[in-house]
């Protein structure tokens, strides 16, 4: 059985986007699922977000273990893999429009400073894991674009999939993503 953590992103929590269907289609598949509630979503603190998750008795991280993250949920998957023991190894990171600096866009800035504060310790983030999966839209809003799923890709490696035309992978997408079936083919692969 797998296990799989389910991370929103700035400004969104686990009942936004296509979260709660993933959630949903991956407990019917007999999987456990966690998709917690990040605090102070609208302007993200690393440690909040981080305490979160590791102080969750209930969850354990191993090797059958997937995280999916969108957005600022995806860079936290970065500083989890950073923050993990070093004897444990999850089995997949999926990526969803992540990003690794703060960009070009000024209006985006507040959300991703702390959450960027630190280096990225890639090394270490790599160790951490088997498999990684990077999708970026062509046309992200956000500044969460290509050359983000570029850099990442460059220091752990992994399968980049850059979509044409789906933005920031969300509901602005006039409600498509409410649902996200090609997350499937990453967590089955």
């Amino acid at each position: 059985m797998k296990n799989v953590l389910i991370l929103h992103g700035a400004g969104n929590n686990s009942q936004g986007n296509w979260f709660p269907w993933l959630k949903k289609t991956l407990e019917e598949k007999g999987h456990k699922v966690w998709s917690p509630d990040l605090p102070n979503s609208d302007t993200p603190v690393l440690k909040d977000w981080l305490d979160i998750i590791f102080s969750n008795k209930g969850w354990e991280f191993n090797e059958k273990s997937i995280i999916v993250g969108h957005s600022s949920g995806a860079t936290l998957i970065l500083k989890i893999l950073e923050n993990l023991p070093k004897d444990i190894k999850i089995d997949k990171a999926i990526l969803v429009a992540g990003f690794v600096d703060k960009g070009s866009l000024p209006q985006f800035y507040q959300y991703k400073i702390d959450l960027l504060k630190t280096p990225f310790s890639y090394d270490k983030i790599k160790s951490s894991c088997k498999n990684f999966y990077f999708i970026t839209s062509d046309n992200d809003p956000y500044d969460c674009e290509l050359r983000h799923g570029e850099i990442m890709q460059k220091y752990l490696g992994g399968k980049l999939t850059t979509m044409q035309g789906e933005g920031h992978f969300n509901l602005e997408m006039g409600g498509k993503y409410k649902q996200f079936p090609d997350l499937l083919e990453y967590i089955y692969e």
